[in-house]
C-alpha cells in the first residue's frame, strides 16, 4: 500500500522530530504521519524495487482515525491513559490519543516512553521485528503484540513456536489469530458479485485467436513456493501469456508497466479478457491468501490456484477455482484446462456463481460481515486501527480486573497464529533448469530460522539486553 510505503520511509525522520517535541510531553501531540513499511529491504531474502506482478507492499491506503480532543481537566498528558508503544515505527505517529469504544489509549512510536509507568503494551510489525533492539528487560505488566500480514519469507523467525509464543496478542493472516486478517485483500461480497469487468464468454472465445488461454503476471521470481518451476513446466504443455518479469513472453501496454497499475482499470481490462489466470502465492501457508486469488474472481477470470491448503474454506462457491493440488503433474492440469477451453458448458460452470451473483460459502460471508475493519472503506477502521484497539481494549480489561482486586487475564499467542511448513521445490526433470541462487536459498533459510528462533527465545527469556554477537553466537553454536 502506497501510504504504508511513504510512512516507513519517513519513520526515521519522524523519530528525530519526536525528540524535539519532548519539550511539550505534557501535551498530546497528534502527528498525521504517512503509513509506510519497508516490505523489502536490501537483503538477499527480500526483493528489490517493485515491479509489475510483485507481491504488493500493500494495495490500500488508509484514512487515519481522528484523535481525541482532550479537555484541560484531563491534564493533556498520558498519566491517565495506557500507553501503546509501537516498537516498530509502522505508523510514524509520535503521539495520538485514540478512542477504542469506551476506552482510550495513547499510541506512539516515541521510545522515550519505554520506562513510563503507564506503558502497558509494545506493538511490533513482523517484517521489522529483529534482534537489534528489543524492549528488555520485559516487565510483568508489559504485553507484546504482533501485527504481521505478510509472507513468511519476510521474517521466518516468527513462524516457529519459540518466537510466536513470545507475544500476547496477534493480528496475522491465520484465522486462528486474535485478529484474523485472512480477507485482507477482499473489499467485500459485492465486489465478488460485480460484473463490471466480466467479459462475455463468446468475446473471450474470439479473443483466443490472439491470446493464450492462461495468463501469468509475476515479477517476484523464485519465491519459496517455487511457483516459477511449476509454470515453466506447464508452459511445455499449454500456451501461457506471461506479462511480468518471471518467464516473461508478452508485454503490457507502456502505460501499464508501472507497478501502481496493478490496481488500475486498464490493467483489469487486459486481464479480464482471459479465461484463466495462474494465481500462485509466493508461499504455501494455511489462510495466506492474497490478491492473486481475489482479483481474478472480481474480474470474472477463473483462477488456477496454488497456495493455501485451506483455500476450499474461502471459495465463493464449490466450483469457482481450479486447484493445482488436485492434479498430479502440470501435464494433467494443462489437459484439463484445454478441455474447459473447448467446452463452453464446462467452462461456464466455473463462472456460474458470478453470473447469478450467488455466494454459497457461508464461512466467507460470515467472515466479511463480522470482521472489525474494512478494506478501502472510509466508513470503517482499517486493520491497523483495529489491531491497535484490540490491544488497547484488552489492556483496559486487565486494568479493570486489577482495580477490583482480581488477577489479570494472561493472553498468549499459539503456534497456529503464524505457522507455515518448510518450503519445498518442484523437480520436473529434465525441463527444470539449475536452481537459481534465490531458489536455492529458501530451504536452508527456513532451517536456519529454527535455530534463530530458539536462540532468540533463550535470550528473551533471560530477560536481559543482549548484543547481535550474543545472538549469532548461539545460532551458530556447535
Amino acid at each position: 500500500m502506497v501510504r504504508i510505503q511513504r510512512r516507513k520511509l519517513l519513520a526515521s525522520c519522524l523519530c528525530i522530530t519526536a525528540t524535539i517535541f519532548l519539550l511539550i510531553t505534557l501535551q498530546v501531540v497528534v502527528e498525521l504521519g504517512k503509513f509506510e513499511r519497508k516490505k523489502f529491504k536490501n537483503s538477499n531474502l527480500r526483493d528489490g524495487h517493485a515491479k509489475v506482478g510483485e507481491e504488493p507492499t500493500h494495495l490500500y491506503s488508509f484514512p487515519k482515525k481522528e484523535a481525541l480532543t482532550l479537555d484541560r481537566k484531563k491534564t493533556l498528558g498520558t498519566d491517565s491513559y495506557p500507553i501503546m508503544l509501537w516498537w516498530s515505527p509502522l505508523t510514524g505517529e509520535t503521539g495520538r490519543l485514540g478512542q477504542c469504544g469506551a476506552d482510550a489509549c495513547f499510541f506512539t512510536i516515541n521510545r522515550t516512553y519505554l520506562h513510563h509507568p503507564m506503558t502497558k503494551a509494545f506493538l511490533f510489525y513482523g517484517t521489522d521485528f529483529n534482534i537489534d533492539s528489543l524492549p528488555l528487560p520485559r516487565k510483568a505488566h508489559h504485553d507484546w503484540a504482533l501485527f504481521h500480514e505478510e509472507s513468511p519469507k519476510n521474517n521466518y523467525k516468527l513462524f516457529h513456536q519459540p518466537v510466536i509464543t513470545l507475544f500476547n496478542y496477534t493480528a496475522t493472516f491465520s484465522r486462528h489469530s486474535h485478529l484474523p486478517l485472512t480477507t485482507q485483500y477482499l473489499e467485500g461480497i459485492e465486489v465478488l458479485k460485480s460484473q463490471r469487468y466480466l467479459v462475455p464468454l463468446q468475446s473471450k472465445n474470439n479473443l483466443r485467436r490472439r491470446l493464450a488461454p492462461l495468463v501469468y503476471v509475476q515479477s517476484d521470481c523464485d519465491p519459496p513456493s517455487d511457483r516459477d518451476s511449476y509454470v515453466r513446466e506447464l508452459m511445455t504443455y499449454i500456451e501461457v501469456d506471461s506479462y511480468g518479469e518471471c518467464l516473461h513472453n508478452k508485454d503490457l501496454p507502456q502505460q501499464l508497466k508501472n507497478p501502481a497499475s496493478m490496481e488500475a482499470d486498464g490493467f483489469y481490462r487486459v486481464i479480464s479478457q482471459y479465461k484463466f489466470i495462474l494465481a500462485f502465492e509466493n508461499a504455501v501457508c494455511d489462510d495466506y491468501i492474497t490478491e492473486k486469488f481475489w482479483r481474478p474472481l472480481k474480474l470474472g477470470v477463473v483462477p488456477v490456484y496454488y497456495g493455501s491448503p485451506s483455500i476450499t474454506d474461502w471459495l465463493p462457491s464449490n466450483r469457482s477455482a481450479i486447484l493445482v493440488s488436485e492434479f498430479s503433474h502440470p501435464r494433467e492440469l494443462a489437459g484439463y484446462i484445454r478441455r474447459l477451453d473447448r467446452d463452453d458448458r464446462l467452462y461456464e460452470a466455473y463462472v456460474d456463481w458470478k453470473l447469478k451473483g450467488e455466494i454459497s460459502n457461508q464461512r466467507l460471508v460470515t467472515a466479511l460481515r463480522e470482521r472489525k475493519w474494512g478494506v478501502q472503506d472510509v466508513n470503517q477502521d482499517n486493520y491497523i486501527d483495529a489491531f491497535e484497539c484490540m490491544v488497547c481494549s484488552k489492556v483496559w480489561d486487565n486494568i479493570r480486573l486489577q482495580e477490583k482486586g482480581l488477577p489479570p487475564k494472561r493472553w498468549k499467542a499459539e503456534v497456529t497464529h503464524l505457522s507455515c511448513p518448510e518450503p519445498t521445490v518442484f523437480a520436473f526433470s529434465p525441463v527444470a533448469p539449475r536452481w537459481s541462487s534465490l531458489r536455492e536459498m529458501w530451504i536452508p533459510s527456513f532451517e536456519q530460522s529454527k535455530k534463530e528462533a530458539q536462540a532468540l527465545r533463550w535470550l528473551v527469556d533471560r530477560n536481559q539486553n543482549f548484543s547481535a554477537q550474543d545472538f549469532w553466537g548461539l545460532v551458530f553454536k556447535d
